[in-house]
């Protein structure tokens, strides 16, 4: 048993598709999967919105929780739902794939503050944009197939990077936060461009009622 530390595992997108199409000037390829939700689980692998730099044009719509190419089965992507940005290219489940850029769509994610030095009790935030916009993570992306029955699953992983002075107050534990990008950094972001982590990003947090911390 291990303990993971809380980084970028919960997520939320209440847009609608139109909303998504506009700020993103591409299309959602399937309206059948495509939902709205306060709340997205990454340790259930939900299937989210995210732009690939090979299809641009569309928004699909991928397993969080970033299976590589070689992986056994799919008990591997608990450990890839983040991606240090430090390390992508020392990480095997991340080196292959670092040309395999996406953005992972969102308009909010969850972060618990530490209000013990033990982390026995911790309040929970809401981080979203001052006007509640859509937030652009980057991320990386892998086809995977199950060899048992030739299923391909799509998967991503968000990259996380160090904490602003904003988040750190707030994630005061990790001291980690989403790589957040600028809308003039995600074309090239999707060219394979390394673009910097910007400091200066400016986020607000919602406190909401404390929940317990889930423990894998």
């Amino acid at each position: 048993m291990y303990i993971l530390k809380v980084m970028c595992f919960y997520t939320k997108q209440t847009k609608q598709a139109t909303e998504l199409e506009n700020r993103f000037r591409a299309k959602v390829d399937d309206m059948a999967v495509f939902r709205t939700t306060d709340y997205y689980n990454g340790f259930t692998y939900p299937k989210t919105p995210v732009i690939t730099n090979s299809k641009p044009e569309i928004i699909q719509h991928l397993n969080w929780g970033l299976i590589p190419s070689w992986a056994k089965d799919e008990s591997f992507r608990q450990n890839t739902l983040n991606a240090r940005i430090e390390t992508l290219t020392e990480k095997p489940s991340f080196r292959d794939v670092v040309h395999n850029r996406c953005l992972v769509i969102a308009d909010g994610f969850y972060e618990w503050q530490w209000l013990t030095a033990s982390g026995s009790r911790k309040q929970k935030y809401l981080i979203t944009l001052p006007d509640n916009g859509l937030i652009a993570f980057a991320g990386l992306y892998s086809n995977w197939t199950n060899k048992q029955t030739g299923e391909i699953l799509q998967t991503y992983t968000i990259i996380t990077t160090e904490a602003n002075p904003f988040m750190s107050e707030i994630h005061n534990h990790g001291k980690r936060m989403p790589f957040i990008l600028k809308p003039e950094q995600e074309p090239a972001w999707l060219r394979g461009v390394n673009v910097e982590a910007e400091q200066d990003i400016e986020l607000v947090a919602i406190p909401e009622t404390p929940q317990p911390l889930l423990f894998f």
